[in-house]
Parts: C-alpha cells; sequence; structure tokens
C-alpha cells in the first residue's frame, strides 16, 4: 500500500495549491501570497480538491479521503444554502481537523456565490472563533496568527472557558446562527453527533454543523498532506491531538524507531494510523 506521505500518492502529481514546491511539510510550504483574495483563494482551493475527487487511485486511504470529502462537501453545500455568510462562523485553534474543515468550506465558497445569480456577494473574509487554552503553545498561536491571514479568517480570540466565550462570542455577533466545528467521532462527547446539531439548552444557542464528524485520523491526514498545505509545527515533533502546554505531549506511540533517529526523539503525526492512539499524548 502506497503511504499518503509517499509523493506518488499526490493525486495525479498536480502541484500543491500554495506555491511550487512539493514538500508536505509544516515549515516548507509557503502561504498563499497577502495580495491574493480570499475568492482566488477558494477558487485555486476549490480546483486542488476537484483534482483530487477525479484523480484515480489504488491507495485505499486516499480512496477513503475522497469518499469522506464527497460525504463532508454534501453538509457544507446544505449549510451555505441554509445560512448566509454573516450568520456562519468557524471554530478554529490551528488542529488539523479544524484545518480541513476550513479548507473544505473555502472549497466550496465558489459553487455558491461566483455565479452572476448567487445570493450575496462573494464574501472578503470567513467569521472565526479562537478560544485558547489556559496555557497555548507558542507555536499553535503562531500558526492561527499566520493561517488567519492566509485564510482571510475574521478571527476573534478569548481566554475564556468554552461556555462563556461562546455567550461572548455570540453577543457580540448576534447574527451568527450556526458554526462549523471539526469534532470527529472519535473525540470526547463526539459519538451520538450528526452532521446539524444544535447546543444544549443550558449552552448558548446555535445550531453546530459536524462535516468531518466520520472522518478518521489517517484521512484527516491524507487530506491535509495531498493538498500540500501548512499545518502546525508541533505535528512534526510527535503531537498528535493538541491542547495545552500543561496537559500535551508527544505521542508515545510515535517514539522514534530504534536505528531511525530524529531530531525531536518522535515521527510525525501522520504516521500514526490508529484513532484508538490518537489522544495517548493528552493527560
Amino acid at each position: 500500500m502506497t503511504s499518503p506521505d509517499d509523493p506518488a500518492s499526490a493525486p495525479g502529481g498536480a502541484p500543491p495549491i500554495l506555491n511550487g514546491t512539493t514538500s508536505s511539510s509544516s515549515s516548507s510550504v509557503a502561504a498563499v501570497p497577502p495580495s491574493h483574495s480570499l475568492e482566488a483563494l477558494c477558487h485555486a482551493l476549490h480546483a486542488r480538491v476537484e483534482a483530487l475527487l477525479g484523480t484515480p487511485t489504488q491507495d485505499p486511504i486516499l480512496r477513503d479521503v475522497q469518499a469522506q470529502v464527497r460525504i463532508a462537501n454534501d453538509v457544507v453545500d446544505d449549510a451555505l444554502r441554509r445560512y448566509q455568510p454573516n450568520e456562519l462562523s468557524l471554530s478554529y485553534n490551528g488542529g488539523k481537523d479544524c484545518l480541513v474543515l476550513l479548507l473544505l468550506l473555502l472549497a466550496r465558497l465558489p459553487a455558491h456565490f461566483s455565479s452572476p445569480s448567487a445570493p450575496s456577494a462573494f464574501p472578503t473574509s470567513l467569521q472565526a472563533l479562537y478560544i485558547r487554552p489556559p496555557q497555548p503553545f507558542p507555536e499553535v498561536d503562531a500558526f492561527v496568527a499566520s493561517s488567519t491571514k492566509d485564510y482571510h479568517l475574521d478571527l476573534a480570540t478569548s481566554d475564556k472557558p468554552m461556555k462563556p466565550a461562546l455567550a461572548d462570542y455570540l453577543a457580540d455577533k448576534p447574527n451568527i446562527k450556526a458554526v462549523f466545528v471539526g469534532t470527529r467521532r472519535t473525540d470526547p462527547h463526539g459519538g451520538k453527533l450528526t452532521f446539524f446539531d444544535e447546543t444544549d439548552r443550558d449552552w448558548p444557542r446555535f445550531m453546530r454543523i459536524h462535516p468531518v464528524i466520520d472522518w478518521h485520523y489517517r484521512e484527516i491526514w491524507g487530506f491535509i498532506r495531498a493538498l500540500q498545505v501548512p499545518y502546525c509545527p508541533l505535528y512534526d515533533m510527535g503531537y498528535t491531538s493538541l491542547g495545552g502546554t500543561d496537559d500535551t505531549l508527544p505521542n508515545p506511540a510515535l517514539k522514534a524507531h530504534e536505528g531511525k533517529p530524529t531530531n525531536t526523539g518522535f515521527r510525525p503525526a501522520y504516521e500514526l494510523m490508529d484513532d484508538d492512539e490518537e489522544r495517548l499524548g493528552r493527560e
């Protein structure tokens, strides 16, 4: 089986969206130049995702990625029919799952806002909320800042716990009716979620949208590496599930093999295959 990190597994050998390099390392893939508009970025992402979907592959992981992308696209399309851009936001913390969600959402915008019959003009930014953990990693904060600029996010940041942070955010932006969330089935409290779930009665009221709820860990990384976009550098140091510095360690399942040392002593996050081992680095 070809692994997702094998260059041969990149669909069609097509160039990455963001620059001319063929590397998918977080440190070597350049971001979109700031002069590019959100619309131009979204069209580039749309083309890259369509190339992934349209390329035959014998790689079982990439076949699963293609199937998951099609399902997620349907969910995003449904959300974009139900809500206007100013009614939508994204829960964004710079992690792998919400990065995939962000890319999928941006790639679908051209289908809804680029035609002459579109219900409104193409958005110039995407609303998002970053709820920082009590002790955030500097690398996460830095990636959130750089990706916010690269992907044209209108990002609000809160240092409060989740419930009061959401209450403040919705009070400040009363138009918001729904929030895209990168929760997956294997995450805590993810087991019974569907694609669209209203918040519980004791929480601030909005619709939670979960396009990647049924994605597996290996499919998240298969998508990121197929599109060859930057990601938080902690993932190259063996971290697989990011919280704060007080509760997150490199995943012990990724300890470097004897005789194959690495700079950090751990292999990169994308080499993990088992969903059940994803949170072994979380306390």
